[in-house]
């Protein structure tokens, strides 16, 4: 089933309108999903949606081809201050994602439409019936610190939302989870890691540009960018 959103207020840009087009169809799998990827749909729960708004065209879907992406200067940098991260993957939610979840929620985005985070809220953005979710865990001595929920497809990868420890703010755990997510992909013979959409207006929003080469999802198709 495909619908319309009405418009409502923009997440990303004060002042604009939004409007999603929604898919909500018993027979997804990875399979039909690594296909809607590559039309610039996302995930958010059992839902695939993609913006669909009146006046905007700012969200603009990014991936990066795994076999030619390079990391730079000051990615290698995040790498190397956090060689005492171990990470390890997971398909179940584990104790503490949660409590880890809403401690960054509350540190981080408080002024969000995921605030105030809840457990139904959660769940309802992050699990799926229809396709078993990857969580990649970061530990410092132990202590759960970063969860990266990703989606794995045939060919390709999708980082869905990441988390971490707000006391870790400058260890640069976003970019070591989008690091990490890379790597994972070029193991495991994918040929693109999805990183959402990149919204260049939204400063929170406009840092997917970094992982270089890039792909933008144009009008004429996908374009790729140095």
């Amino acid at each position: 089933m495909v619908g319309l959103t009405n418009t409502f207020d923009c997440n990303y840009i004060p002042g604009n309108q939004e409007r999603l087009l929604v898919i909500q169809e018993q027979q997804l799998n990875d399979h039909l999903f690594e296909q809607l990827l590559g039309m610039g749909f996302r995930r958010n729960g059992n839902s695939i949606y993609k913006p669909h708004c009146p006046a905007c065209q700012q969200c603009q879907s990014i991936r990066v081809p795994i076999a030619e992406f390079s990391p730079s200067k000051r990615q290698k940098r995040t790498l190397k201050q956090n060689v005492d991260i171990q990470w390890q993957l997971s398909h179940q939610h584990a104790e503490g994602h949660f409590e880890l979840y809403e401690r960054y929620i509350n540190a981080r985005h408080s002024d969000g439409p995921m605030f105030p985070p809840s457990r139904e809220q959660f769940n309802e953005f992050l699990i799926c019936d229809w396709l078993e979710p990857t969580f990649i865990e970061l530990f410092h001595q132990d202590k759960l610190i970063g969860v990266a929920v990703t989606d794995l497809m045939p060919n390709s990868l999708s980082a869905i939302y990441s988390y971490f420890d707000p006391d870790y703010s400058k260890r640069s755990l976003g970019s070591l989870m989008i690091l990490l997510q890379c790597e994972l992909a070029k193991v495991l013979g994918k040929r693109y890691l999805y990183l959402g959409y990149q919204i260049d207006e939204n400063a929170k929003m406009n840092y997917k540009r970094l992982y270089r080469p890039y792909q933008i999802l144009t009008a004429q198709g996908w374009q790729q960018q140095q």
